[in-house]
């Protein structure tokens, strides 16, 4: 009768019941990783497609020098905008030296020098500010030339170097030191949680100067891809890695375990396409252009383009960005390290006693 009674009482379930075992089964964090896991492949194939496949001229900066007001002139300049969809924006100069300086100096990608009262147009191209905005203009000038009966010819006169010849490689190169930054940090949170917030900062400071030494060493010297400046871009990629790497610890402290997504968001789904790296800015989407110099792969890629390419001629504004995100993410994470899931206690004064 006991027995009979016993089974007599066995409920299945409730709904709510059902509900928290699953909450509680490690059913439940494998099913929201497999839901975001597939929402970022999504976000990740999107962003890429969005700033990538179809690159559109928005805003190219173009000096023009010589006889460019002479009717000729004009009807040539205003056929390119129109060619353009007046992405073309031209800024006067006085003399060419004035308008190659503004080359190195990466305010224009290209210059126009109306000769003959406009009967001729000699284009000088900079490969190197843009392969393929430079690729956009020497393919539209010349087919506006034959409509506007301007005869033009086309020169490059700063070459990309022979070891990259689409000027990807120094994207590349930035992509590495941004990935390996934070998947380093990734592992410092999982093989060394016990380090302390001074030893997790150092340890962060070692594995970027020795892994933007290595970056450098096999572009350079073992591949022979770039001809680099080497203690500039060893120290460039040095500084992407440590900030690459402090974000994530910064996400870490805030978010624990979700750290992942703020950082793979910020790092890989909009700093990456909007870098300038692959596409240079002036045919990004708009947003993406202006953002993206503002976020850390983006002035890695900005501050290394600028040393390999223009040297002498490197801007503070991307070490700014590189040092202001490295800081900040110290900065949180220094003021709440009693929220990051790493770390060890003191030993007790007795327990050392003993």
């Amino acid at each position: 009768m006991a027995h009979m009674s016993h089974g007599a009482h066995a409920q299945p379930p409730t709904r709510g019941q059902w509900w928290s075992t699953f909450r509680q089964s490690p059913f439940w964090p494998a099913t929201v990783l497999v839901l975001i896991l597939a929402a970022a492949a999504g976000l990740f194939a999107g962003s890429y497609t969005y700033s990538m496949a179809d690159p559109t001229p928005h805003s190219i900066p173009t000096a023009v020098v010589g006889s460019y007001e002479e009717a000729r002139g004009r009807a040539f300049l205003d056929g390119l905008e129109k060619a353009l969809n007046a992405s073309v924006k031209v800024h006067p100069y006085d003399s060419g030296a004035e308008a190659r300086e503004a080359i190195q100096d990466q305010e224009v990608f290209g210059i126009f020098e109306i000769r003959d009262a406009g009967r001729t147009a000699a284009l000088s191209l900079s490969s190197a500010s843009g392969a393929s905005v430079a690729q956009v203009l020497a393919d539209t000038a010349p087919a506006v030339g034959k409509k506007t009966g301007v005869q033009v010819t086309v020169r490059d006169i700063n070459p990309l170097q022979e070891g990259d010849p689409r000027g990807l490689a120094i994207f590349y190169v930035s992509l590495a030191a941004v990935i390996i930054g934070f998947v380093g940090a990734i592992q410092l949170s999982v093989h060394a949680r016990s380090l302390t917030p001074f030893e997790r900062i150092l340890f962060t400071a070692a594995y970027a100067l020795l892994g933007g030494f290595a970056i450098a060493a096999t572009v350079d010297w073992l591949l022979d891809a770039l001809d680099l400046p080497f203690v500039e871009s060893w120290m460039i990629l040095a500084l992407t890695m440590f900030a690459s790497g402090m974000v994530f610890t910064m996400f870490n402290t805030l978010f624990g375990r979700w750290a992942m997504l703020p950082t793979w968001g910020l790092m890989v789904l909009l700093g990456n396409p909007s870098s300038g790296g692959a596409v240079s800015w002036p045919l990004l989407p708009s947003p993406l252009g202006a953002i993206g110099q503002w976020l850390p792969p983006g002035a890695s890629v900005n501050a290394q383009h600028t040393a390999v390419y223009f040297q002498g001629h490197q801007h503070l504004f991307p070490f700014l960005v590189l040092g202001g995100w490295a800081l900040l993410s110290c900065a949180v994470f220094w003021i709440w390290r009693h929220r990051h899931p790493g770390g060890r206690e003191k030993q007790p004064a007795h327990a050392a006693d003993s």
